[in-house]
C-alpha cells in the first residue's frame, strides 16, 4: 500500500510547513549558505523500520540525496545506520525534526505490531493482528502503513470502506436483525458487512442474518469461547469471520488467541504508540561552494 506520489508530497509539505513556519531562523543564522554535508540517520534501539519511503520523498523534495537506506519492514539492531543522505546542510537541518518524527512514530507502530504478530505465530496460532481507526487525525495513512509494514492488517481506513454496525447503530436502528436487514438492502455487493456484538445470542442472530464479519466487542476470553462454541453448534462458525476487540493487550493476547478468532484488533497499536529512538547525525562536511 502506497499513497500516490503527488498526494504524499502534499502531506509532507504540510508537515514541513507546520514545523518551519516562516523559516528556520537558527539554521539560517548559524549555517553558511551552499555548504553540503553527509548525515546518517541512526537507530538508537532495536526496532522495525517504517517511514523510509516517506522520508526519502521528503528529502528528495528538498534536493537532498538519499545514498543508502534499509527497507521499510526491516528489523535492525541498535546503532544501525538506517539512512545515509548528502545535500545542502540547511535543507538537512531544517527537515531533520520532521523526518525523525515520521520515522520514530511509524517505526514505533511497526515494532509493536511485529512483536504481537511474532508472539501469536510463535504460540502456534494463525490469527490476524489488525489496527483500528483510532489513529491520530491527519496521520491515518502513516499510522496504517506502519501497521502494514509491521506485518499487521490495516482494517478499515475510512467509513466508506465497509459497513461496520456498532452498538449505537444497533440502539437507534432497531436491534441486531433490523440493522443487518437495512445494511444488506443498502450495501453494494462489493462491500462487506460487519457487526459489533456483546453476547453469544447477538452473535448467533448476526450469523443467521448473513453478515460477513462478527466483532466480539469487549468480551472476556470465556465469553469468546462460549460464542464460538454456539456458532459451531449451529454450523455457522465457518460462515463468518470472527474478530475479537476491546481490552486486549500484549500481556493477555494469548488468552484470546487460544479460542482462534480470525482477527484480533487493537486500538493501542496506533492510539497509544510509543515512538522509538532514532537520531540524525551530520558526519562530514563534503563541500563548501563559493557564492
Amino acid at each position: 500500500m502506497e499513497m500516490p506520489a503527488t498526494l504524499l508530497r502534499e502531506k509532507l509539505l504540510e508537515f514541513l510547513r507546520e514545523d518551519v513556519g516562516m523559516g528556520d531562523i537558527t539554521t539560517e543564522a548559524v549555517i553558511p549558505a551552499r555548504v553540503r554535508a553527509r548525515a546518517h540517520i541512526i537507530a538508537k534501539e532495536p526496532l522495525v523500520v517504517a517511514g523510509i519511503s516517506e522520508v526519502k520523498t521528503l528529502f528528495e523534495m528538498l534536493g537532498v540525496n538519499v545514498i543508502n537506506s534499509v527497507g521499510d519492514g526491516d528489523e535492525v539492531v541498535s546503532g544501525s545506520i538506517i539512512m545515509e543522505i548528502v545535500g545542502d546542510s540547511r535543507a538537512i537541518l531544517t527537515a531533520e525534526r520532521t523526518a525523525l518524527n515520521i520515522l520514530m512514530r511509524m517505526s514505533g507502530i511497526a515494532t509493536a505490531t511485529r512483536r504481537l504478530v511474532k508472539k501469536v505465530k510463535e504460540a502456534g496460532f494463525e490469527v490476524r493482528i489488525a489496527a483500528t481507526r483510532k489513529t491520530a487525525p491527519g496521520l491515518q495513512y502513516f499510522d496504517k502503513r506502519a501497521v502494514f509494514k509491521g506485518g499487521g492488517d490495516t482494517h478499515r481506513f475510512r467509513l466508506d470502506d465497509a459497513i461496520l454496525i456498532k452498538d449505537n447503530h444497533i440502539a437507534v436502528g432497531g436491534g441486531v436483525e433490523e440493522a443487518i436487514k437495512r445494511a444488506r438492502l443498502a450495501a453494494s455487493f462489493i462491500k462487506k458487512i460487519e457487526i459489533e456484538v456483546e453476547t453469544p445470542e447477538e452473535a448467533l442472530k448476526a450469523a443467521e442474518a448473513g453478515v460477513d464479519i462478527i466483532m466480539l466487542d469487549n468480551m472476556t476470553p470465556k465469553q469468546i469461547e462460549e460464542t464460538i462454541r454456539v456458532l459451531k453448534g449451529h454450523g455457522l462458525r465457518d460462515k463468518v469471520l470472527v474478530e475479537a476487540s476491546g481490552g486486549i493487550t500484549e500481556e493477555n493476547i494469548l488468552q484470546y488467541t487460544k479460542y482462534e478468532p480470525d482477527v484480533i484488533s487493537l486500538g493501542s497499536l496506533t492510539h497509544s504508540v510509543k515512538a522509538v529512538d532514532i537520531s540524525l547525525k551530520v558526519v562530514e562536511v563534503v563541500e563548501r561552494l563559493s557564492a
